[in-house]
């Protein structure tokens, strides 16, 4: 056997040197015979290996153009998928839990509840996964970890959000740890006093933030009522907020009606079955009156060391987001001025160039308003917290009616909004160097309003 095998080397080899003098017959005469081996493709099963690698093309493989055998290639994708809608069950409470399958491995849960923006709201979300009846601050950090496990807690200013996310197998662990640390917190008064130190450091980098303090002042001077409360606790109320102000906050409007537990990644089944026995014991009360926000409009001036001035302009169209269809009107508007933050961004023919009455034109904000939205919602965490502040405001998740209100905003409906925004009293804020900037009433007369109630100043 080993003979038979250095006998083919040998002859392998002689092939070898062959080709080799082939390639470079140009240099000099070669054999007629050697020119022939040459041509001649080997029938070795190792000829293509050893053709290979002295720069021969083998003949044993087949070209990359024609399938394999065995191999099925899988269907295109189709060029639109029909989205995931929501599964949502109320309980006899009035707690509402919803949810919407997914194929990726990992699952997002939250736990939603309508309160309003108050001094209590922004210590809860610093005292968000603290110590609760069942587990102390270690526990709850060693358990997220266990699990590789994130957690995250929000205020906004009429709700208040808590999240976690991990791996689909640890739905049960994530549900529960989830519901005990909305439920049962202790707000021990070391924990309280840490926390309330960093609500002194937010206050403080706030502070740094000329942007944010100019749309916390649009607020707080246009309105009187619930919608004038900071989402940052005023430095004065510090002294004033301890545990029992939390326990107080929690048992008024941590209740059933007031709640939505939202799952992304999660079985419907599954998750009833692990949630409902945790939420089923809640007061199920009457929903707390909502304090009345009465718009005035108002001039806010802050002098500040800053070279910069900082200044904003707003209006109000009642209603905000439960009225489904000035919401979005407003934000392809958004969208016509620029998108948002910047009046000139995107070039020419946008911003402050944007021809507001061009079809062409609105058709792009309306394109680009609904590429934003889906764009938004490929993100696992945005669409938890879209179901769960959609169901919280509407009973229902409304993103089919949200595309469709988009595709009907008219020339007509634009020029009818912004006739309405126009005609409430001005709202001013101003941060910086307020020493150039004109006086109210100056600019109320640029816009033409009309009010009947003289509106509320504040200089600092």
């Amino acid at each position: 056997m080993l003979k038979t095998a250095s006998s083919r080397l040998r002859a392998l080899k002689g092939r070898i040197g062959i080709r080799g003098v082939a390639r470079f017959s140009t240099l000099g005469e070669v054999p007629s015979s050697a020119t022939a081996a040459a041509a001649k493709p080997s029938s070795s099963p190792l000829g293509g290996l050893f053709g290979w690698l002295t720069g021969g093309r083998s003949t044993t493989m087949p070209p990359l153009d024609i399938p394999l055998e065995g191999v099925k290639i899988p269907p295109a994708l189709p060029d639109y998928v029909q989205p995931e809608k929501p599964k949502i069950t109320t309980l006899p409470n009035g707690v509402k839990i919803a949810s919407m399958k997914s194929e990726i491995p990992t699952a997002s849960i939250g736990l939603y509840i309508n309160c309003g923006s108050f001094g209590a709201s922004h210590l809860l979300e610093r005292m968000a996964f603290k110590s609760t009846r069942n587990r102390s601050h270690l526990r709850i950090v060693r358990e997220v970890e266990a699990i590789g496990g994130t957690v995250q807690a929000s205020a906004y200013r009429e709700q208040m959000s808590y999240t976690i996310s991990s791996l689909k197998t640890y739905v049960p662990e994530m549900v529960e740890l989830l519901i005990d640390s909305v439920r049962n917190p202790v707000f021990l008064d070391w924990e309280v006093k840490e926390e309330l130190c960093r609500v002194k450091n937010d206050i403080g980098e706030a502070s740094k933030n000329p942007e944010a303090l100019v749309l916390e002042a649009v607020h707080s001077v246009g309105y009187k009522g619930g919608l004038a409360n900071p989402l940052l606790v005023h430095e004065s109320l510090i002294s004033r907020l301890d545990g029992e102000t939390l326990d107080g906050f929690v048992a008024e409007n941590y209740t059933a009606p007031q709640m939505v537990l939202a799952a992304c990644g999660v079985e419907h089944e599954e998750l009833l079955k692990v949630a409902e026995p945790l939420l089923s014991d809640l007061p199920s009360v009457p929903l707390a009156k909502e304090p009345k926000s009465v718009y005035t409009g108002g001039d806010y001036r802050c002098q500040a060391e800053s070279g910069d001035t900082h200044f904003a302009l707003a209006f109000e169209l009642p209603g905000g987001w439960l009225r489904m269809k000035d919401a979005m009107i407003l934000n392809v508007l958004e969208m016509l001025m620029g998108g948002g933050e910047s009046y000139s961004s995107g070039g020419p023919r946008k911003g402050m160039n944007s021809r507001l009455f061009d079809v062409v034109q609105l058709d792009r904000a309306k394109q680009s308003m609904k590429s934003s939205i889906l764009m938004n919602l490929e993100s696992r965490m945005v669409v938890v917290e879209d179901m769960g502040r959609q169901i919280l405001t509407y009973n229902e998740w409304k993103m089919e009616q949200l595309m469709k209100a988009v595709d009907e905003v008219s020339m007509e409906d634009i020029t009818t909004t912004v006739q309405k925004l126009l005609s409430t009293p001005l709202t001013m804020a101003s941060y910086g160097d307020v020493t150039k900037v004109p006086d109210y009433d100056l600019v109320s007369r640029k816009f033409s309003l009309t009010k009947n109630t003289e509106p509320a100043r504040k200089t600092t």
